[in-house]
Formats: structure tokens, sequence, C-alpha cells
């Protein structure tokens, strides 16, 4: 993930920073605690796209 784009993106639903996690391809909004998959290189920002995190992920 490109840094100057991760700097810019913020969370659809807070506008909280975001956290990209490399292992699981996707964007993490650790107080909405949902993920945001990242596909062939794009974030996918929908909400209906998002993830939520389960209890062991929120802090990983």
């Amino acid at each position: 993930m490109d840094a100057k784009l991760l700097e810019i993106l913020v969370c659809p639903l807070c506008k909280g920073p975001l956290e990209f996690r490399k292992a699981a391809n996707e964007l993490v909004c650790k107080p909405c605690r949902v993920a945001y998959p990242v596909r062939d290189g794009i974030p996918v920002m929908l909400e209906d796209e998002a993830r939520a995190l389960g209890e062991d992920e929120a802090g990983a």
C-alpha cells in the first residue's frame, strides 16, 4: 500500500485513521472495529464490503 495514499485515506464511517494490515491485505479502523479489503491494490472503502473485526483482532 502506498504510504501517501494511506495518509489521506480515512474510515468512511467515523473519518478516523486507518491501519494497513499487509498479511490480511486490508485497512482496519480500530474505533469502528471494521476492516476494508484491498483488492488488486485498490482499497474498497464501502460499508457493505467491510468486515467486522472479531474480539481477538481488535488490538492486533
